[in-house]
């Protein structure tokens, strides 16, 4: 999805949040800048539900929340509100508001070439940033390819690349591990 930017006045996070609850199409927020969304593919779209429905299987019991494209990331250190693919929250009792989630421990966001530049850069950088954050999933809609960033014991950050379908990645905050080959369950790529 390549976002746009909708005005050159910065908006305060109070003024954002109002406007976003009201508005006909999703908006990002970065230090007072607002950025229109544009719309996803079906391929972005499927895979995106198929990983929403497999943390949502893993979850069960857990505590854990699932939650898919319009719930949005706010990320205090950077005075940002993201919308990512999907999220995992296992943290009880949060502070967050009805519309959104600031401490989540798996964010995956589903690339294009259009995003691939603000996923792998702006995107990582502001999403290692949160220090709920396990892991940060980078998952490709043209090929089969998951780019995994965790983060180990002693808060480092790590990056392992998956491509084979049998492959197995770790979700990290549920103790539990999704197949490549079920987030592309129903995807035919070249």
């Amino acid at each position: 999805m390549l976002a746009q930017v909708v005005s050159n006045l910065a908006l305060t996070e109070t003024e954002y949040l109002a406007q976003e609850q009201t508005a006909k199409e999703r908006h990002e927020y970065v230090a007072g800048q607002v950025f229109a969304m544009a719309g996803a593919s079906k391929t972005h779209n499927e895979i995106a539900l198929n990983l929403a429905v497999a943390l949502r299987r893993l979850s069960q019991g857990s505590g854990c929340r699932v939650f898919m494209a319009d719930m949005k990331l706010r990320i205090s250190q950077r005075n940002s509100y993201y919308y990512p693919d999907v999220l995992l929250t296992c943290e009880p009792n949060q502070e967050d508001s009805e519309y959104f989630v600031d401490r989540p421990c798996l964010v995956i966001e589903v690339v294009s070439k259009s995003t691939e530049w603000k996923d792998y850069h702006e995107k990582l950088l502001a999403y290692q940033s949160v220090s709920s954050v396990k892991n940060y999933w980078v998952v490709s809609q043209d090929r089969y390819e998951v780019t995994c960033f965790y983060r180990d014991l002693k808060g480092e950050w790590w990056v392992k690349t998956y491509t084979e379908l049998e492959q197995t990645l770790v979700v990290e905050c549920l103790q539990a591990s999704i197949n490549l080959a079920e987030i592309y369950t129903n995807i035919q790529l070249p």
